[in-house]
């Protein structure tokens, strides 16, 4: 069957928190760990410096050990009073004044203060990425992998739980529902979350499956975090965090989507989004966060260092925007002009002043996320104010398909994408998932590794690699044991709409790249839980090397970013060197020229502190043959289930 594959145009406000746990590394030297870090945030300090620390404002406050009485009464003397706490993060939410909020981040028992910020959001897809390939498909049966009793956890701006995406006759689709909003409710007045939700694990059912989502028939956990205007803020964000980490075992959340997010302010090290998203991953929750939209400027320059938060977190699969023209082929694929190119940008800084920048390799990969048709939520605010995005399906509500383009509809397709490898293997860690999804992905000839990653995902590959890897593997497992149930490895090449491609043959790190076949042949403890990819990386001296006591020796490190020739990772023409990315002080500056781009700092701090995403209006032009408007036919709805 020939599925459309169309994305839409405008408003995505995409994702991103992003934390980082700090957990004891003999073999890794990080930049930034030297000096001794400012314990406030910029932007609340910035607040304070232009004479408004009497404003009250919210502050998320990370104590350096448990929260105790000390500080609770510290706080309430401060004049401060407790707004929100979390069973699962040593964490607070506080609202107090500015100046009251930079006095505690003086105290040797508080780690951070930041403030609460705001948090914004940022089609058919089956075909193209290889999740078709991995089953057979008709309006009566999925035969195959379609992520059944994985739960995906959306975090967004509600579902609509009874349009008809999701609904599969007597068993509901949306499993749980809980708003942290304070609007309570939780459908989706808004229309991001219910399209997002779809292209993750839409069952197909309209148009006779032209718009089927990746994982059909996952459960979805719907958590509002984002209100009827589509903003939503850390600390409700953090509290839907803290009710997965209790709630998982209950509805088997082993993914968490997040196509929301906010300009990167503090380093993934003091994050507090970044913290929660690592704890989650150490439990074995797979976090996928999006890009962001700002890979251009207000003039159309190409711009470098906008990723978003949480999708600075190294822990997180990372995910930008790729736009398919509307093709299944993948030979014309590219990634978006507007899809959030790094090094990550956020920074702390030391006691000199000095800002120490992550400067990390990202995105980790890319997914189809231009003009995507997926579920229209009813009467929702987006469609109301730009009626265009209605893709004209359907006349039913509840039937109804609309266009959206951005990193936020990348970001499922990449849960999508993880429900289907751990349903084949749930004893697959975050670590190894995400080391399964890039080395399998499709390097997008002429865009260098701070666009694309690994490349585009290919569902098919990761999905054929997760089958054979062993399900005995565990923590205690030793460093090159084998990874695989089967001497034959797997054919590194995936065919799709007739045309075949290789793989990258590679992952992503913080700072560099590794590419060889012991990544996927032998067992590496960079795949444990509780660590990073990057742990297997030593840096110093603006040379990176293999740490052996945690890869073996046949993983090769890069030392030069690529600007990819189409065919594996580290092939190619040299972009920038890995070295600029590290050292006790950035070696990049803002405003420095990257080859065909600029790049800038993440952390725009408007008057009033408050740190919002951006939105974009018109998708990236997707024209064949001469039709700018779409690719191949929309399939209208006659208003019959594709059941039977």
């Amino acid at each position: 069957m020939k599925r459309t594959l169309l994305s839409a145009f405008l408003v995505t406000a995409f994702l991103l928190p992003v934390w980082p746990q700090l957990f004891p590394k003999k073999t890794v030297v990080h930049a930034e760990a030297t000096g001794n870090r400012r314990k406030a945030s910029s932007d609340l300090k910035h607040k304070v410096n232009s004479g408004r620390g009497n404003d009250r404002v919210r502050v998320i406050i990370q104590p350096v050990n448990s929260w105790n009485t000390t500080l609770e009464s510290t706080v309430q003397n401060s004049g401060g009073s407790n707004e929100r706490q979390f069973q699962n993060f040593r964490l607070r939410a506080v609202t107090i004044s500015a100046k009251a909020a930079l006095e505690l981040a003086n105290r040797q028992d508080i780690a951070y203060v930041s403030l609460n910020r705001e948090v914004r959001t940022l089609g058919h897809v089956s075909v193209t990425t290889g999740a078709d390939a991995v089953r057979t498909w008709n309006c009566s049966t999925i035969d195959g992998v379609d992520g059944t009793g994985i739960g995906i956890a959306v975090l967004d701006s509600g579902i609509d739980a009874d349009h008809t995406a999701f609904n599969n006759g007597s068993n509901p689709r949306v499993i749980a529902s809980q708003d942290f909003t304070n609007e309570g409710r939780t459908d989706d007045p808004y229309g991001h979350g219910t399209h997002v939700a779809s292209i993750a694990a839409g069952n197909g059912r309209v148009s006779d499956g032209e718009y089927l989502g990746i994982a059909p028939n996952a459960n979805i956990i719907n958590l509002r975090v984002l209100n009827s205007e589509g903003v939503g803020s850390t600390s409700w964000l953090l509290t839907a965090l803290d009710w997965v980490a209790s709630n998982r075992n209950v509805y088997n959340i082993r993914v968490v989507n997040m196509s929301l997010g906010m300009p990167a302010v503090d380093s993934y090290l003091n994050d507090p989004v970044c913290q929660a998203v690592r704890s989650l991953t150490n439990s074995g929750i797979v976090v996928v966060a999006a890009s962001g939209n700002n890979g251009i400027d207000g003039n159309g320059n190409k711009v470098y260092g906008h990723i978003h938060s949480p999708g600075i977190e190294p822990s997180a699969i990372t995910v930008g925007a790729a736009n398919t023209f509307g093709t299944d082929e993948r030979n014309d694929d590219t990634v978006t002009s507007y899809s959030s190119r790094g090094p990550t940008r956020a920074y702390w800084t030391d006691d000199a002043g000095v800002k120490h920048y992550d400067n990390l390799i990202k995105p980790d990969l890319v997914a189809p996320g231009n003009k995507i048709v997926a579920a229209e939520a009813r009467q929702n605010l987006l469609v109301t104010e730009y009626p265009q995005l209605d893709a004209g399906i359907s006349f039913f509500d509840n039937r109804k398909m609309m266009y959206l383009n951005g990193s936020s509809m990348a970001t499922p397709v990449a849960a999508g994408a993880a429900a289907l490898m751990l349903q084949v293997n749930p004893t697959l860690t975050p670590n190894l998932l995400k080391a399964l999804l890039t080395y399998s992905a499709q390097p997008l000839a002429g865009f260098n590794m701070l666009e694309q990653g690994a490349g585009e995902i290919n569902i098919e590959g990761a999905v054929r690699l997760a089958r054979v890897v062993r399900t005995d593997l565990t923590g205690s497992t030793p460093l090159g044991d084998p990874l695989l149930t089967t001497s034959d490895l797997p054919v590194p090449q995936t065919a799709i709409a007739g045309q075949t491609f290789g793989w990258s043959r590679g992952i992503i790190l913080n700072y560099t790249y590794a590419t060889g076949v012991d990544l996927i042949t032998t067992y590496q403890l960079i795949y444990r839980p509780g660590s990073l990819l990057s742990d297997g990386v030593i840096t110093g001296d603006g040379v990176i090397t293999g740490d052996t006591t945690m890869i073996s020796a046949g993983v090769i490190t890069g030392d030069q970013i690529m600007t990819s020739n189409g065919v594996i990772t580290g092939d190619g023409i040299p972009f920038l060197p890995i070295s600029a990315l590290f050292g006790a002080a950035a070696s990049l500056s803002d405003g420095d020229l990257l080859g065909d781009g600029v790049i800038t700092g993440d952390g725009v701090i408007t008057g009033d502190g408050v740190i919002t995403g951006d939105m974009i209006l018109q998708a990236q032009a997707a024209t064949v043959d001469g039709d700018p408007t779409c690719s191949m036919p929309l399939q209208v709805d006659d208003g019959t289930d594709c059941v039977d």
